[in-house]
């Protein structure tokens, strides 16, 4: 073969290379979403005259897409298992009515302690509505479909009947808190400081994960794509943190009238650590691998020694337990219970947890995608309520993009498996 020849061949499977170490040290599909976000916002912007990314619709948009994005993070473990859950809305209003009944009802006999008697409550409803789904479905052989759609109508009627038809208000001041509110964030000097640990959790995991490729003797990323990973996220945290610290606390202006900055709201700071607490579940735990391991292959993981039951229950658990995490940051955050809570929240939380990057087939998920793509969601019902689009409207935009994140999908798991 000539010198020329041999050269462009060698030249070709060098790029050929590099381009494939780029791909596994980049997130296609997070990547394209995180572009897709900031496409969204750049055009809601224009088309809101400059609103959309007012520091006041913004602290408004993080407090409305935490308890969506709360029940997301579950609804992966759910979808990677090849299960589904349709039930979470109705479980939601229904554990939010029960927290909230149970708290206005012992107001006066436990004035101190009746808030938080009634977070435990609606925390152990929703786990063991999760424990009786999961029995369903994992020892009675009943398909998640049916039992979740059964549960989409039980659990309705059931909040409906707690509620009496009515809206249960006031709730507790400490309680509102978990809402956000006037006394729901961390204020100026917490959230700088929170900053500051995200900051360095950036900088230690792109550290610790090169480390960890060194250590298995695998191919490191370029060194210069951690950089700009490092660059990139705290760019993008430092920015987070100045607009929620630069939109002013009015109910605490001073005679002077300065008001301090809001800061990270608490459902934000909430779903941070459930974010961390699932990421950590799904990659450093046994059960989060027997997750990932029953979705790409099911009857592998029988094979393998799985207890494959067990398993499906403590999805259905985890997801009950988020279910009523989101209802009561939706009390908290309307100071109110009622049997209208969560409607059409199903259709939001698996929405986004495709939008995410999760796919139908099982095995393939992410928490920090499903993150981005309830936020995906939730900018689009915000942009589209600020443009004074029909609620009508607004379910069949949402539904059509539900149809092209699954036909993504789809074109994303054929490509993969040829």
């Amino acid at each position: 073969m000539p010198r020329g020849e041999r050269s462009e061949g060698a030249g070709c499977l060098q790029v050929t290379a590099a381009a494939s170490a780029l791909r596994r040290a980049v997130d296609v599909r997070l990547a394209a979403m995180l572009v897709a976000l900031v496409v969204i916002w750049i055009a809601l912007q224009v088309a809101t005259d400059g609103l959309f990314l007012s520091s006041r619709n913004l602290y408004n948009l993080s407090l409305q897409g935490s308890a969506v994005a709360i029940m997301t993070c579950g609804m992966v473990f759910v979808i990677v298992a090849r299960q589904i859950d349709l039930s979470v809305g109705s479980l939601l209003a229904f554990t939010g009515v029960l927290t909230a009944y149970i708290q206005v009802g012992w107001a006066d006999a436990h004035p101190d302690a009746g808030w938080i008697m009634s977070i435990g409550v609606g925390l152990g409803t929703g786990a063991l509505v999760g424990l009786f789904q999961g029995w369903l479905v994992a020892y009675q052989g009943i398909p998640a479909f049916v039992v979740t759609l059964a549960g989409f109508l039980m659990y309705r009627g059931a909040a409906f009947r707690v509620a009496e038809g009515q809206t249960i208000a006031p709730l507790d001041d400490r309680y509102q808190r978990l809402g956000g509110g006037a006394d729901g964030s961390l204020g100026v000097t917490w959230s700088w400081v929170l900053g500051a640990v995200a900051c360095v959790w950036v900088l230690f995991y792109v550290w610790n994960t090169r480390r960890e490729r060194a250590k298995y003797n695998s191919e490191a990323s370029p060194r210069w794509l951690d950089v700009a990973k490092i660059v990139i996220g705290c760019a993008a945290i430092v920015a987070f943190v100045a607009v929620m610290v630069s939109y002013p606390n009015r109910a605490k202006m001073d005679d002077a009238g300065n008001a301090p900055g809001m800061g990270i709201g608490i459902p934000v700071l909430i779903l941070i650590v459930v974010a961390v607490v699932l990421t950590f579940l799904s990659h450093r735990t046994r059960f989060g691998r027997y997750v990932f391991a029953y979705g790409g292959n099911p009857e592998a993981a029988v094979l393998a020694g799985v207890n494959t039951r067990r398993l499906l229950v403590l999805i259905f658990v985890l997801m009950g337990l988020l279910s009523a995490l989101a209802g009561i940051v939706t009390t908290a955050r309307l100071n109110a219970g009622t049997n209208s809570l969560g409607l059409l929240a199903e259709l939001y939380v698996i929405a986004a947890a495709v939008i995410g990057g999760t796919s139908l087939s099982g095995g393939i998920g992410s928490v920090p995608g499903a993150i981005l793509g309830a936020f995906i969601i939730q900018s689009l019902l915000n942009g589209m309520v600020l443009l004074d689009v029909a609620s009508a409207n607004q379910q069949i935009f949402i539904g059509l993009i539900l149809i092209v994140a699954v036909k993504m999908d789809v074109a994303y798991t054929r490509r993969r498996t040829t």
